[in-house]
């Protein structure tokens, strides 16, 4: 899922061919699982892979805010390839808070942020915003997945990819076409040249084999985990598979297994309209703080007179494209909705494009690594599921949902572009079957724009003995441990004792609970402090969306 690189936006989600490399340790299907060998489904290998990592060298973190936290950082050594485990290793970064001595003991619980390709080194103090004490049982762990961040090698492809002014992303005149298929036909080839040896061992199911070697490294018979966006879709794979190993999982922000990532992004680009239209009807409703109109269908069309303006006359370091990334964390979370909405106003009102110019800039740095999330995330989406290898059906597709939602839609097909021509070949998606996994946590929001509420009813019926919380009607993506009490005191409640709520009949939720809130609409005097506003747990909010990149 395409996503701006910012810290105050933060995850997402949402190949051809066979894989040429035995690294994905996927079975074939029978004809049962899947109707078609190149396009269904295949069952997680029933295998279990023999390698146990050597004993974890904790020592201090480089991060001064882990230090400050009491945090051990080390590293765990994986193979490349879990089909060659006596061959080639690489290193995983792993920080660990240990559990309050004083109370019950309850194991390990892995974070992971999302993305593919956020970092969550830094997340292994999220224990400490669990409502209720409730974390203090478990040593927290942190960890730069396979490719990410300080784990060892990190991927880069090339760091000025999204470097303004880029092309519009609206491709209606052959030059605009032409630029953006060679930008992303490029970028691919970059990727490849530059990571030939770790493009082929990118799949998810090598992420959920690093989840079952930091669990042996950890020395724990089972274990725990708290996962947002793609984090999600991992736990699922790895509670398919290792079923008997799950204790307490916490699934934020529910992505749907069953669909390629190809066909989850063309559902995205038709849900971010939904939550772009619930700001712009937000903004509305605050006329008098912001004056920029009275209905969201007026704030709407000035929005796009803004980016029609900017398409006509470009600013140094602020076109179109960059125009439309800066405000999609406003489909992503409630969090930054009086912020943005300044930076809007500053446009509109005193044609400053200032705000969003400095925003886009120091979301997206040019400098040697800054690409490593997205680098990351194409390694992992362009191998895990096939992608279209025809222009043509991209263009069907791109144009279709684009009539519909053209905030995002086109904004998306060339953010996941460079997977028509990925170098490496993908393989089948993973089957997940859940029949066997142990109650879990499911946490989604119903507008929710990266992840679909849709995804997380299909989890609820493929895991047939968890349970689902909705905050109802809310657009923010994987907003628990917000200050909603609803959904956190449940989360404590989980993570204490195992406790969870009845699960209703049929294909819906079981509890619902008000919404992430937006923030207070403040005043142009006042605007300075709009980003502490209306969200109880800012810092907490600051760490996870740094933390995913996507």
């Amino acid at each position: 899922m395409k996503k701006v690189l910012s810290a105050i936006s933060a995850l997402a989600v949402a190949g051809s061919g066979g894989a040429v490399l035995s690294t994905s340790a996927d079975a074939a299907p029978s004809a049962a699982q899947a109707p078609s060998a190149a396009t269904g489904p295949v069952a997680p290998d029933a295998r279990v892979h023999s390698y146990t990592p050597p004993a974890i060298d904790w020592g201090q973190c480089d991060d001064l805010r882990l230090q400050d936290a009491g945090a051990q950082c080390g590293m765990v050594t994986v193979p490349l390839d879990y089909n060659r485990p006596s061959g080639q290793k690489i290193q995983l970064a792993i920080s660990k808070i240990d559990a309050d001595p004083n109370e019950t003991y309850q194991g390990a619980v892995l974070v992971n942020p999302g993305g593919p390709g956020g970092s969550g080194l830094s997340l292994s103090r999220l224990g400490g915003w669990v409502p209720d004490n409730a974390g203090a049982g478990y040593d927290w762990i942190g960890f730069d997945p396979r490719g990410v961040g300080s784990s060892v090698p990190a991927l880069s492809c090339d760091p000025d990819f999204f470097a303004p002014n880029r092309p519009y992303y609206s491709p209606n005149n052959t030059e605009r076409l032409r630029a953006w298929t060679a930008k992303t036909r490029q970028y691919a080839s970059d990727c490849g040249a530059a990571n030939a040896e770790m493009l082929p061992h990118m799949r998810s199911s090598n992420t959920v084999y690093d989840m079952e070697s930091i669990r042996k490294a950890l020395g724990r018979w089972k274990l725990n985990f708290y996962g947002f966006s793609y984090g999600t879709h991992i736990a699922q794979i790895y509670a398919s598979k290792y079923p008997h190993r799950v204790r307490r999982f916490v699934l934020d922000g529910v992505v749907n297994t069953g669909k390629s990532w190809y066909d989850a992004n063309l559902d995205q680009n038709l849900a971010f309209e939904e939550s772009m239209r619930a700001w712009w009807e937000w903004i509305a409703e605050n006329d008098d703080t912001y004056g920029l109109g009275t209905t969201g269908a007026e704030v709407r069309r000035e929005w796009y007179r803004q980016r029609a303006r900017l398409a006509n006359w470009p600013r140094e370091g602020m076109g179109p494209s960059e125009w439309t990334d800066v405000f999609l964390s406003a489909g992503y979370y409630v969090y930054d909705w009086d912020y943005l909405a300044s930076v809007f106003v500053a446009a509109s009102q005193d044609s400053d494009f200032g705000p969003a110019i400095d925003e886009y800039a120091s979301a997206n740095p040019s400098e040697p690594g800054s690409d490593n999330g997205y680098a990351t995330y194409l390694a992992t989406e362009c191998t895990d599921s096939p992608w279209p290898a025809s222009w043509a059906q991209w263009s069907k597709d791109g144009w279709r949902t684009h009539r519909a939602a053209p905030f995002e839609s086109w904004g998306n097909m060339w953010f996941n572009n460079p997977c028509r021509v990925w170098p490496t070949d993908s393989g089948p998606r993973v089957y997940v079957n859940g029949s066997k996994a142990p109650a879990m946590l499911l946490i989604a929001e119903t507008k929710d724009a990266a992840t679909p509420f849709s995804g997380a009813l299909a989890t609820r019926q493929r895991f047939p003995k968890s349970v689902l919380i909705e905050g109802k009607d809310g657009s923010t993506h994987s907003g628990s441990l917000s200050g909603v009490d609803c959904v956190d005191d449940r989360v404590a409640a989980y993570l204490k004792s195992g406790t969870l709520p009845s699960r209703q009949a049929g294909n819906t939720s079981d509890v619902e609970c008000e919404p992430v809130p937006p923030p207070t609409p403040t005043s142009p005097d006042a605007r300075a402090g709009a980003q502490s506003k209306g969200l109880e747990n800012r810092e907490l909010r600051e760490i996870i969306n740094e933390a995913r990149a996507f």
